[in-house]
């Protein structure tokens, strides 16, 4: 199973430390934030990368090269401009083969069981389902969170209570059929109208996740990272 890294977006809100290097290769806890993933990923046995860039990109494939020093394998997926979540998957789809895979925005640093995610391509497989989405509980200036989690592990937009997508998930390739390559689509409508469909499911975790992004989330997360055996605390939100 093959996971994707998102790590194009242009970091607007991380200025003026994304003016002069890309979001993804900035430092917390003594590594950049991308180097967490590909570590989790690696020990969740994920080991056949995807990577897309877009804003200063050519700094991340001259940082990580092929992987090979972290133990992985890693091809990246060039961005002419940043196309959005569902337009960068879809331009990566060729890399990213014919079976369903995992992608993780880049800008969020989670606990969640990566390995427990690679039994979701059989799951998917057997069904018709076209995702399975990490779910987190709602923080605070987010209340109302953005879908619902059912009993049955269904996601749908209508019912109580709503939870927030955490930047994780497992997609078929067949749910980014309607998104032309190259043109820039957001992931969100893809994943409703899946849903009003029926065809998305879900799980909800309830560890460690943050989205850093902002400098002072960067610096929070950076002084947790260095406290040995201290957790970080709170949690953000990840739109679709």
């Amino acid at each position: 199973m093959r996971a994707m890294i998102l790590a194009a977006g242009r970091g607007e809100r991380m200025r003026p430390l994304t003016d002069a290097y890309p979001k993804p290769l900035l430092a917390a806890g003594g590594k950049p934030l991308i180097v967490w993933h590909i570590e989790r990923l690696r020990a969740a046995g994920f080991t056949d990368l995807v990577i897309n860039h877009a804003h200063l990109g050519e700094m991340i494939v001259r940082a990580l090269g092929d992987g090979r020093n972290l133990g992985v394998s890693i091809t990246y997926s060039a961005e002419g401009r940043a196309l959005e979540t569902a337009g960068g998957i879809r331009h990566a789809l060729p890399l990213l083969g014919n079976a369903p895979f995992l992608v993780i925005n880049g800008d969020i640093f989670c606990d969640a069981d990566l390995a427990a995610l690679r039994d979701m391509p059989a799951r998917l497989a057997r069904g018709e389902d076209l995702a399975h989405l990490v779910m987190a509980p709602n923080p605070p200036h987010h209340p109302d969170g953005d879908f619902h989690l059912d009993a049955a592990g269904r996601l749908t937009q209508a019912g109580k209570p709503l939870l927030t997508f955490a930047g994780v998930g497992v997609y078929q390739p067949v749910l980014f059929d309607g998104v032309r390559d190259g043109d820039a689509a957001p992931l969100g409508p893809l994943l409703r109208a899946a849903m009003d469909a029926g065809l998305v499911s879900g799980q909800r975790h309830d560890g460690l996740w943050l989205d850093i992004g902002t400098p002072q989330r960067l610096s929070e997360l950076d002084r947790s990272l260095r406290l040995a055996g201290n957790p970080v605390a709170g949690h953000d939100r990840q739109h679709p």
